[in-house]
């Protein structure tokens, strides 16, 4: 549920870019001395649920809009850029998974937000699971799409060959989105934000999160495991967790493939059963890996 939107803050204006890049409202707020870009829903919906969406490793949030967008009239919807990330301002100590955990904390606070569902890809994945840690009374779901992190992207070297093979597998557009987010985003924070990355435990906090969650793996990412090894660590203990595989995609589902990320998002956020859409292409299709003992029973159709 979200309170009121809070007054303007005071201050000169930030120049807004000037073809905005989705049909979500672009917006500016300061929190903490550091100006924060973000989107914003542009209609008030009729769902009083909260949702924001978190970017990954060195990105901005442009490259989440395509899946936002397509939410933005069932949930009043959210696409900060976080502090040192894409058109926000840095702070020398937003380079670790826990400050930005606290980071996304604060950006709620000052949007008034009481609590949301957090959408994530990628290293936004393990800021989530942290914000659960840390914040259980202000996350209601989670979705975590293609999560990074931990020894199976360790060292760099390997980090840096997976992505390679990733890049080709994703659309052509999304180069022209990612490459300027990461020359923005420099080589030293770059170093210093996988160091955070690949040292967080994700799959321990994962397995001990008490909400309803989602992950959404992509059969042909190569940051991943492969789908018998997720469903063997995730049966490690009874847990809330759902975890589905879309065939066809690789890592940035969220841009390559929103239509069925926003299906499978929509399906888990009712409870629905997950199903594939008849329309879709024979090449994409997904499936269940795994649902976790406490996970919440499906719903019957009206």
């Amino acid at each position: 549920m979200s309170s009121p939107t809070p007054a303007p803050q005071p201050g000169p204006q930030k120049k807004l870019p000037r073809r905005p890049a989705s049909s979500l409202a672009e917006k500016w707020t300061r929190i903490d001395d550091v100006d924060v870009f973000y989107r914003e829903s542009p209609r008030p919906s009729r769902d009083p649920r909260v949702m924001a969406h978190v970017h990954g490793f060195g990105l901005s949030g442009r490259y989440l809009l395509p899946t936002a967008e397509m939410l933005a009239d069932e949930f009043h919807t959210y696409v900060p850029d976080l502090p040192g990330f894409g058109r926000s301002g840095k702070r020398r100590d937003m380079l670790d998974i826990p400050d930005l955990a606290r980071a996304a904390l604060d950006f709620l606070d000052d949007r008034g937000v009481e609590k949301a569902t957090l959408v994530g890809n990628s290293m936004g994945c393990p800021v989530i699971i942290e914000f659960a840690h840390r914040y259980p009374d202000r996350i209601d779901r989670a979705v975590l799409v293609s999560p990074a992190g931990g020894l199976f992207n360790q060292p760099l070297r390997r980090a840096m060959k997976q992505l390679s093979q990733d890049a080709p597998r994703e659309p052509v557009k999304m180069a022209r989105v990612a490459v300027p987010d990461y020359v923005r985003f420099g080589v030293p924070s770059t170093v210093r934000m996988f160091r955070s990355l690949t040292q967080y435990p994700s799959l321990q906090r994962l397995l001990e999160m008490h909400i309803p969650t989602l992950v959404v793996l992509g059969q042909r990412d190569p940051l991943l495991p492969h789908a018998h090894r997720v469903d063997e660590i995730a049966s490690q203990t009874d847990s809330h967790v759902l975890v589905v595989m879309l065939e066809g995609a690789a890592h940035a589902i969220n841009f390559s493939h929103p239509g069925q990320l926003a299906h499978v998002i929509r399906h888990f956020m009712d409870d629905l059963p997950i199903e594939n859409d008849p329309a879709w292409p024979g090449h994409v299709r997904l499936y269940e890996v795994h649902r976790g003992k406490h996970h919440p029973p499906t719903k019957p159709r009206d």
